[in-house]
């Protein structure tokens, strides 16, 4: 198999980014929980390395940044079913890495890393073998691994009824039964209305122009009966996720990986568009196209920036990565202050210098306020103070 040669280089450089990233990164109250509970696959995963590298943050986000870079060859190997040009192909792998969902799952300790990688592998599987045995064993073993991929086969169920494939279609009930069986459904609580709220989501985790894009090619090509079967997983997961939030809040992390499978036909809707109109009519196409990668290049540098932002926030808990700072930082103040365990008050934030080796106990304890003899600890970005809190020592008689 022919690889483009700029795509080891991406996937260098987007390693060495992710690793430099997590190296920075704090664990966050719901990475720890997830960590020492081995709550989802991700729970399961971070342990990977920890026993070869210890617990700290790069060992225990590889498993999702390797994740991450296999999904990235996965997408490459299936846009070729989709782009005939390798260019088109390393450009649409080019705007995967920079979405700015697709960053965050590639960092943070959750499934959604996981799952978009066993999307991109089964449809992947399913293009180049179709009713393969792989692909009935991988059907199988998704079916045991969590109620994301319930809408995985809902919407190959819908797939297969298209197709006219009733054996298909009988097989992914089954399926789903087993995977409704085993955890249940996620509609839940009195009904409320987050339907804005849900696209504001989707438009955070894809960006605002790429999100509207894809909705309209999943338009368009229900209009134009262009559908396969990327069209009818992201479709049934995106209407539902839209059906859900009318009465409920909705984890957009369940949903958007289905949505991320429809990138190669909006890619290839777009270079179609493009490609029939004259050289003199393709303006807007490729101003459209500039705007949208400047943004996500934008995006992916703030991201990446992420602690300049707090030298323009009056409140610091206001910075979208708050949940992912200071624990390391305090951890390492009280290690120079030789105090290896205190009484945090806040559990979360107890939970969260575990990881860091400070352990819980009542010689000492961290306080919103001064006392006699307590000592100050400051965090601190861009010499901005971000948490300031004041450690002292507890009389046990």
């Amino acid at each position: 198999m022919r690889v483009h040669p700029l795509l080891p280089l991406l996937l260098a450089i987007d390693l060495l980014i992710l690793i430099i990233e997590a190296s920075f990164l704090s664990l966050s109250y719901s990475e720890a929980h997830t960590y020492f509970g081995y709550h989802g696959i991700s729970g399961y995963l971070s342990h990977i390395f920890t026993p070869l590298f210890g617990e700290n943050d790069i060992a225990v986000r590889l498993p999702m940044i390797l994740l991450h870079l296999g999904s990235v060859i996965l997408l490459y190997l299936l846009s070729g079913h989709y782009l005939k040009s390798e260019r088109e192909r390393i450009l649409l792998v080019l705007i995967y890495i920079l979405l700015p969902g697709v960053s965050s799952a590639a960092l943070l300790l959750n499934d959604s890393g996981f799952v978009i990688f066993a999307l991109f592998l089964f449809v992947y599987t399913y293009i180049k073998w179709k009713e393969h045995i792989a692909t009935y064993i991988l059907l199988g073993i998704l079916s045991l691994l969590g109620h994301a991929f319930f809408y995985l086969f809902l919407g190959l169920f819908f797939y297969a009824l298209y197709v006219k494939n009733i054996r298909f279609a009988l097989l992914n009930i089954l399926f789903l039964l087993v995977n409704l069986f085993l955890y249940g459904t996620d509609i839940q609580g009195a009904p409320t209305g987050h339907f804005l709220d849900l696209l504001g989501v989707y438009a955070a985790i894809f960006s605002p122009l790429v999100f509207i894009y894809l909705v309209y090619v999943l338009y368009r090509r229900f209009l134009t009966k262009k559908m396969d079967i990327t069209w009818f997983l992201g479709t049934t997961a995106f209407l539902f996720s839209m059906l859900l939030s009318l009465r409920q809040r909705v984890h957009a992390e369940i949903y958007a990986p289905y949505l991320l499978l429809t990138l190669p036909l909006a890619a290839q809707t777009f270079i179609n568009s493009y490609k029939v109109r004259l050289p003199r009519f393709r303006t807007r196409y490729k101003l459209l196209f500039n705007i949208a990668l400047f943004f996500l290049a934008l995006n992916f540098a703030i991201v990446l920036f992420n602690p300049v932002l707090y030298l323009f926030l009056d409140n610091p808990k206001k910075h979208f990565a708050y949940n992912n700072a200071v624990a390391k930082e305090l951890a390492e103040k009280l290690h120079n202050l030789n105090i290896s365990c205190v009484k945090a008050g806040d559990y979360k934030l107890q939970l969260r210098l575990r990881f860091y080796d400070i352990d819980q106990c009542n010689n000492y304890a961290l306080l919103p306020y001064s006392t006699k003899n307590a000592k100050n600890v400051t965090i601190r970005y861009m010499q901005k103070p971000i948490f300031q809190t004041y450690v002292t020592k507890l009389n046990n008689k």
